[in-house]
């Protein structure tokens, strides 16, 4: 099994096939419906293959963070929680180490985790259970403005909510390898400093059997800039910005990012599993 002692063998950059976002030819409003609705494609917006460079930034992850990139890097960090494999436990015990671990990374007053998802890679087979989804292949954020408002609303009682909007809040995610080191369809996070964010986002409408969503389809731009942390193993973990209120142009407001084949993995890497938990962070600022 391959280990980060091994890292210094790994090319600086590696190029690879990514699955952008491209709007629907007849200018609808773009979706993706969770759940298949017989006779209704599941999305009416066109995927598009590109090939990009993805840069290796193990030894210089000090040259991003959540507010100049929109990822933060983490490493000896290990989890109390080490099982992941009943959500009971996950929520009883991952989640309240996870919020005090966003608490101390990020400065936030308030961190309430509203889900998480597990994934492991099942080579040939299909996402048909959601209990067992697998990493996604596809350039996304995983809210808009508008549904990161939602979640605060969803998730806190009214009079909260409507507190904690005046001030400073963010979604982020925190997604940390399971078990063994992820080589296998690694996650690769673009740079928001090398983004158009009037330009190469769009909001899709996610639709559940009982309500809407909203992520951001990408466009592809020849200025993005990828990177990813080869082979993260359990003990380090990446904060994942998908939205953030302070949109004054000072700092980042969201990552895109996907899970992607990565050329250089090792013949023997084991299939990709990790868990991503989705955070609403607040401040007092």
């Amino acid at each position: 099994m391959p280990t980060a002692t091994t890292q210094s063998s790994f090319p600086p950059s590696v190029s690879a096939t990514l699955q952008y976002f491209s709007p629907p030819p007849d200018g609808a409003r773009p979706y993706t419906n969770i759940n298949q609705v017989e006779g209704i494609p599941n999305t009416n917006w066109i995927p598009e293959k590109h090939v990009v460079e993805i840069e290796n930034i193990r030894g210089k992850e000090s040259s991003v963070s959540l507010d100049t990139a929109g990822f933060q890097f983490y490493s000896n960090q290990p989890a109390k929680h080490k099982t992941f494999a009943n959500d009971e436990e996950i929520k009883e015990e991952y989640y309240p180490e996870s919020i005090e671990l966003i608490k101390k990374m990020t400065g936030a007053s308030k961190v309430v985790l509203f889900d998480h998802t597990i994934r492991r890679r099942r080579p040939g087979q299909v996402d048909s259970d959601p209990s067992k989804r697998q990493p996604v292949p596809r350039v996304h954020v995983d809210q808009t403005g508008e549904s990161a408002r939602a979640r605060v609303h969803r998730h806190l009682p009214e009079a909260e909510a409507g507190e904690l909007l005046k001030h400073r809040f963010q979604i982020i995610n925190l997604w940390r390898p399971i078990s063994h080191p992820a080589f296998d369809w690694p996650l690769t996070l673009c740079d928001y400093r090398s983004i158009d964010p009037k330009k190469d986002l769009t909001p899709v409408a996610l639709i559940y059997p009982d309500r809407e969503g909203e992520t951001m389809g990408v466009r592809y731009n020849t200025e993005h800039k990828w990177k990813y942390l080869k082979g993260m193993t359990p003990d380090e973990f990446v904060l994942i910005k998908c939205y953030d209120s302070k949109e004054d142009g000072s700092v980042s407001i969201l990552t895109p990012h996907t899970a992607f084949e990565d050329p250089s993995t090792p013949p023997d890497a084991s299939p990709r599993e990790s868990i991503e938990l989705r955070a609403l962070v607040f401040y007092d600022e």
